[in-house]
């Protein structure tokens, strides 16, 4: 009479088993090795926005106006050069090269004329770096946390402005795809921009 009742606690314990094994594979199943965001990248400008476009489209969209002369070549990197307080911003947004090192939680993010920028994606809101302390006590803060396989950086540079940038990989680690935000403290809108930069292959040294 009581094997029935044995059957049927087997038949039970065995799908609460592969329930939680389902789980546990879901929690520690296959993802992006966040290592992977390490190393040496470079523009790729056909797949990227321009800057001094998406620049101009938040002027406009501010109402602003964009003086041209019709007799002289359109200039590049127009709007490069800023108060010193906003060169985080030309950095994420004109630089053509970025260089990558990554142990958990930590990055440096490293840029041309060797700007850094370090932080971590544990929680921790403060950073210091080779490039975040002048005079008067300014500095530019960054902090990072994951999202699924992204990275997602908030900045807040010195000017009181701050950027929101998404980091992915895509073309099977490939390439590095980055969507910003950036908002300098002297716009009243937002500048949207996507840049792709491509992997660079590792030399011995």
């Amino acid at each position: 009479m009581h094997k029935p009742i044995r059957l049927f606690v087997s038949i039970s314990f065995l799908a609460v088993l592969c329930s939680s094994s389902l789980s546990m594979a879901q929690e520690t199943g296959p993802g992006v090795n966040k290592n992977l965001f390490a190393g040496s990248w470079i523009i790729n400008e056909e797949l990227s926005d321009n800057t001094d476009d998406r620049v101009e489209a938040a002027i406009r969209a501010d109402g602003g106006r964009i003086a041209r002369s019709w007799f002289r070549k359109k200039e590049e990197d127009r709007y490069r050069g800023g108060p010193a307080d906003q060169e985080l911003y030309d950095r994420i947004s004109y630089d053509d090269i970025l260089q990558i090192t990554h142990e958990e939680p930590e990055f440096h993010f490293e840029y041309a004329d060797g700007f850094l920028r370090v932080f971590y994606t544990d929680g921790r809101r403060q950073t210091t770096g080779a490039n975040e302390f002048y005079v008067g006590g300014g500095r530019d803060v960054s902090f990072a946390n994951w999202e699924g396989d992204s990275l997602l950086v908030e900045a807040r540079p010195r000017d009181g402005g701050y950027t929101l940038e998404t980091y992915t990989l895509q073309a099977d680690g490939a390439q590095l795809r980055v969507e910003m935000e950036i908002n300098p403290s002297s716009f009243g809108t937002t500048i949207l921009l996507t840049r792709i930069y491509d992997r660079q292959p590792e030399t011995s040294e």
